[in-house]
């Protein structure tokens, strides 16, 4: 009997601890488990903290506990840096070298007015030549691509950064429409150049203008008194000479004075005063100011505002001022054309601002001509004063906006004015 006893005590323990062996296993098991597929929500009971087995269940608990700590650490990490990419005005595009996306923010997506963008290529209808610097660009590289939309020019920078995420190289490359800032910049340029000029210049004929008229008044007086003495015509003949001269150079500077304050206007834009009106105002007012003249040349004139209600906040006289100088080059640019037409549109544009077009069907402008217009003094008007679409051009700048200029030439000429 002590034999059988002994012999079923020894059974019982191997039974025994091969159950809690096996027990140990498979929660050991059930640990791993949740470590390898990330799977925290998963808990051992502890039933009392006497036995090895409940205190190694606790350790588990506590274990999973800091993971789920760092993993809800990270994702609040993730979601942060997603904010902040959102939320940058800047285009940022994360690719790999086959143009693969695997990053892009909100800018990007209006920019390139997309919802989504899973390789480079897609962008090619945007601009080819994008997409082909954005597949050979360097890391640490800085460069420019000018793309030509109908109703708008961009200047893009693009810088690229490098980095590799397990064994994977990508790019990330922020875009940014510089355009704006490159406008101001050439705006601020030609102020301090024509205040400099217009200074010097001034400077310089005031007293020639001045002197020429005092001198010219004494010779008159010279003449005068010479007369009365009954001396040598030849002598007063000579007199009249220089006199004329000095008219003639009192002449010019006078037109040199007029032309020098004409340009002054280029620095002495008002500040804008603006208010809210409706756009229908705006152009039924300008194509009020101009219906005779318009009719007088048989020339159609066209208003459509989508929508109807469209309002903008600026200042209405200076925009009128501008609309109404883009409007008269219109129609002498549709001089001696068959069926002359003037469109005044006003929408939306495909990136949420207001825009507003003067379209005309007359000769157009060259290309070479194209990217000068907007330079002050350059003209192609033998009476013109080189100004107007630089005025204008001004005038859009001070209200957040731009204006730009696309043409086909003897097809039709667009003016488009994006605030």
């Amino acid at each position: 009997m002590t034999l059988v006893l002994v012999g079923l005590l020894i059974a019982f323990q191997i039974f025994a601890m091969i159950h809690y062996v096996d027990r140990t296993n498979r929660v050991l098991n059930n640990f791993l488990e949740s470590i390898r597929y990330s799977d925290f929500t998963r808990t051992f009971q502890v039933e009392s903290l006497d036995s090895s087995f409940d205190k190694l269940k606790k350790s588990f608990n506590e274990v999973i506990n800091d993971f789920q700590e760092v993993r809800a650490e990270k994702e609040e990490n993730y979601y942060y840096l997603q904010t902040v990419i959102q939320h940058i005005g800047i285009s940022l595009i994360a690719y790999g070298k086959d143009g693969k996306v695997e990053l892009i923010n909100n800018a990007t997506k209006k920019l390139f007015q997309v919802r989504s963008l899973n390789n480079i290529q897609s962008l090619s209808d945007f601009s080819p030549e994008l997409v082909q610097k954005l597949l050979t660009i360097r890391h640490g590289e800085n460069t420019l691509i000018r793309v030509q939309e109908k109703d708008e020019l961009l200047q893009l920078a693009i810088y690229a950064t490098e980095f590799k995420i397990h064994n994977r190289t990508i790019l990330l490359t922020s875009i940014k429409n510089i355009q704006e800032e490159l406008e101001e910049k050439e705006m601020e340029s030609w102020q301090k150049l024509i205040r400099v000029l217009t200074h010097e210049i001034m400077n310089s004929i005031t007293p020639i203008s001045s002197l020429s008229s005092t001198i010219t008044m004494i010779l008159k007086d010279l003449a005068e008194s010479l007369k009365e003495k009954n001396i040598d015509s030849d002598d007063l003949e000579t007199i009249k000479e220089v006199e004329g001269a000095l008219e003639t150079i009192h002449k010019r500077t006078d037109g040199l004075l007029h032309f020098v304050n004409t340009y002054r206007d280029l620095t002495r834009i008002p500040t804008p005063a603006f208010a809210i009106f409706p756009v229908s105002k705006l152009l039924l007012n300008i194509k009020g100011l101009l219906t005779e003249e318009l009719k007088s040349k048989n020339i159609k004139c066209s208003i459509n505002i989508e929508p109807s209600s469209l309002e903008l906040s600026a200042d209405e006289k200076l925009i009128e001022q501008v609309i109404i100088n883009l409007v008269k080059n219109a129609i002498q640019a549709l001089d001696s054309r068959e069926s002359p037409e003037i469109q005044l549109n006003a929408f939306l544009n495909k990136r949420g601002r207001i825009t507003i077009q003067v379209i005309d069907n007359g000769q157009g402008i060259l290309p070479n001509v194209l990217d000068k217009i907007f330079i002050p003094f350059f003209t192609t008007k033998p009476q013109g004063s080189g100004i107007g679409l630089s005025l204008s051009k001004q005038i859009l700048r001070l209200h957040g906006g731009t204006i730009s200029a696309y043409s086909e030439p003897e097809k039709a000429t667009k003016f488009t004015l994006t605030f």
